[in-house]
C-alpha cells in the first residue's frame, strides 16, 4: 500500500482547459426559460466552447457524431422530456421555471429531475419577489442563485455553476470478474461489519428511503437508464470497509440498494479490487452463481483514499451534516466522477488524522473515515 507522505497530489489525466460541444434541445411555453438558455450559450460561447444547433432532433434523440458534453434542456413542468443520449459522458442539464413562492422548492423539483432523465435541473422561481435559480442534483443536492439584475453577471455565475460539471468525468462502469473464491462468498468480518452498519445508519435515520424511478418514467425511459447508468433506483449513502484477506481490496455496498438489508456477496455488497484509468472503470471480483449489481458510484472515491492511506480501515457516505466547521469541497461535482473524489481525496491527505477525517461535499453530505479496528 501506498505511504501517504510519499505520496504526491492525485492529479487530473484529463486535459486543462477543454473545450466542449453542447447544444440546446427541448421546447418551453416559458418565455424566461427560452431566454435563460439563450443567455447561458452566449456566454459558454465566449468562453471558447463550441455550439452544436440542431444536434437533438425534435424526439429528443442525439443526432451528433461527434461527442456531445453539455444539453442544455429546455422543459415544461407539465411534461419534462428526456434527452436520448448516446453515451455517459453527455451532461443534461434541464431548465424549468415553476410556480412562485413554493412552500418546498425541493418537493416540487426533485420529481422533475427523475422524469426528465437529467444529471441536473435549474428551477427558476420568484420568492417573496425576487427571482431564484434552484440548482437541483441527483444526489439531493440544492443550492440557490439570486438574480441581481445585472445580466452580465448573473449568467457569469450560471456558466459557473454548469460548465464544471458538465466537463467533470464519470468513473461508473464495472468490469465483474467471476473469480472470488468460494470461501469468500458469504463475505468476511468487514463484509459483515458494513451489513451492521448499515442498519444501524437506518436506526439513526441517516438513509432517505430509495426512490423508486419507475414511479416516475416509462419503461422505455427506464430502460436508457439502465442502459447510461446501470441503475433501477437511486439510494443515498454508501459503506466500504478494508478487506481482511487482502488489504488492497475493499468491500462496499452496491447502487441503488437499501443500505438497510445489505445481505448478499456481489448483489448487495461487492469487492472492489481496482481502478482502470484508461477505461474509467472500477473493477469487481464476484461470485460466478449471481447477477451482480453494480458497485455505488463512490467506488472511485473509495479507492483514492484506501490506496493512499494504509490506516483508513473503512468509509462511510452519508447524506447529513455536522454542526461544527469541517474542511469542504468547493464544487459541487456528481457523485461517481474523478474530480469530486480527487477533491475529497485531497482533503482527507490534509486531515491532521486521515483516518479519522470528516469531509464535507458541497451542498450534499458527509465523507467520514475509520480507522483499522485493534486486534
Amino acid at each position: 500500500m501506498t505511504d501517504s507522505s510519499h505520496t504526491p497530489t492525485w492529479t487530473s489525466p484529463f486535459p486543462t482547459n477543454e473545450i466542449m460541444t453542447f447544444t440546446i434541445a427541448g421546447e418551453s411555453t416559458s418565455e424566461f426559460v427560452n431566454q435563460f438558455a439563450l443567455r447561458l450559450r452566449d456566454i459558454i460561447v465566449t468562453k471558447g466552447h463550441t455550439f452544436a444547433a440542431n444536434a437533438v432532433d425534435a424526439s429528443g434523440e442525439v443526432n451528433l457524431n461527434d461527442p456531445l458534453r453539455l444539453v442544455l434542456n429546455m422543459c415544461n413542468v407539465e411534461k419534462p422530456r428526456p434527452v436520448n443520449r448516446k453515451g455517459q459522458g453527455t451532461f443534461v442539464a434541464s431548465i424549468f421555471e415553476g410556480a412562485g413562492n413554493e412552500a418546498s422548492v425541493m418537493h416540487a423539483a426533485y420529481p422533475l429531475l427523475v422524469r426528465s432523465i437529467s444529471n441536473l435541473i435549474i428551477y427558476n422561481t420568484i420568492r417573496d419577489g425576487v427571482r431564484e435559480s434552484h440548482f437541483i442534483t441527483p444526489e439531493q443536492g440544492h443550492y440557490v442563485v439570486k438574480h441581481t439584475g445585472n445580466l452580465a453577471t448573473d449568467y457569469e455565475n450560471m456558466y459557473k455553476r454548469v460548465t464544471p460539471l458538465a466537463l467533470s468525468h464519470l468513473v461508473i462502469n464495472n468490469d465483474y470478474i467471476k473469480n472470488l473464491p468460494q470461501a469468500l462468498w458469504d463475505g468476511e468480518q468487514p463484509m459483515r461489519d458494513i451489513c451492521d452498519a448499515g442498519k444501524r445508519l437506518d436506526t439513526m435515520g441517516l438513509l432517505p428511503s430509495p426512490t423508486r424511478l419507475e414511479d416516475y418514467l416509462t419503461e422505455s425511459d427506464m430502460k436508457m437508464v439502465r442502459r447510461m447508468y446501470g441503475i433501477g433506483g437511486l439510494s443515498y449513502g454508501n459503506l466500504s470497509a478494508r478487506a481482511t484477506h487482502n488489504p488492497e481490496y475493499f468491500w462496499m455496498s452496491a447502487s441503488g440498494v437499501d443500505k438497510s438489508k445489505l445481505e448478499t456477496v456481489g448483489r448487495d455488497v461487492l469487492l472492489v479490487t481496482g481502478y482502470v484509468p484508461e477505461r474509467l472503470e472500477i473493477t469487481l471480483s464476484v461470485p460466478p452463481n449471481i447477477e451482480p449489481r453494480r458497485v455505488s458510484v463512490d467506488a472511485i472515491e473509495h479507492w483514492m483514499i484506501y490506496r493512499e492511506h494504509p490506516t483508513v480501515g473503512a468509509i462511510v457516505h452519508v447524506h447529513a451534516w455536522w454542526s461544527d466547521p469541517i474542511p469542504s469541497t468547493q464544487v459541487n461535482y456528481p457523485c461517481g466522477t474523478y474530480e469530486i473524489a480527487a477533491e475529497v481525496a485531497e482533503l482527507v491527505r490534509q486531515a491532521p488524522d486521515p483516518s479519522r477525517a470528516v469531509i464535507g461535499l458541497k451542498n450534499h453530505g458527509l465523507t467520514i473515515t475509520g480507522q483499522i479496528p485493534m486486534n
